[in-house]
């Protein structure tokens, strides 16, 4: 497998007919999006020097090296901008992690049973939520990324514990009948 990378932002769309792109930040302080070196897109064939020039909105607007025109910029909407997640610095703050770090972590009960792996981190708003495969059952089982559902995060170990809540356990053959 390739080395770890991180997205960082997308391509929203172009800006202007002079090869501007406006920029959909995912990083801390918006504005460090260039900081960090080159990007490159999520196969990581193409790299991006990028400029930040300012903001519109909820974007920055930025230069592309090679991108002269509105064409050439709207071609790259869509884009993610990716880089290595060795270029990122480490984290100080317990209980801090970036997302690229849970994802792939393993995840299991406080009894030691497999829930599965964390697939993703969402922020839908309401702050983070972890999705985990659930294997051959093939439903992910969604829970909030915060110390009650999420008592263990074991970096080293490449493992979580959750205590999901418990209408989302698996019942298997305990549910009753009406019938007895």
């Amino acid at each position: 497998m390739g080395e770890a990378r991180v997205c960082l932002g997308v391509i929203a769309g172009p800006h202007g007919v002079r090869g501007l792109v406006r920029v959909k930040s995912f990083t801390e302080v918006p504005e460090d999006l260039a900081s960090y070196g080159p990007l490159s897109d999520e196969q990581g064939r193409r790299r991006f020097d990028l400029t930040v020039t300012g903001r519109v909105k909820d974007a920055l607007l930025a230069r592309i090296e090679g991108v002269g025109d509105r064409d050439g910029a709207q071609v790259l909407k869509g884009t993610r901008l990716y880089v290595a997640r060795d270029a990122l610095p480490p984290i100080e703050e317990d209980e801090t992690f970036y997302y690229a770090d849970l994802v792939g972590l393993a995840a299991e009960d406080r009894d030691g049973c497999s829930l599965g792996r964390v697939t993703a981190v969402h922020d839908f708003g309401a702050g983070d939520v972890l999705e985990l495969g659930r294997g051959p059952e093939g439903r992910p089982l969604f829970l909030p990324f915060n110390r009650v559902a999420v008592p263990l995060v074991d970096l080293e170990g490449g493992r979580i514990v959750v205590d999901p809540p418990a209408e989302t356990k698996p019942q298997g053959d305990q549910a009753e009948t009406e019938d007895g």
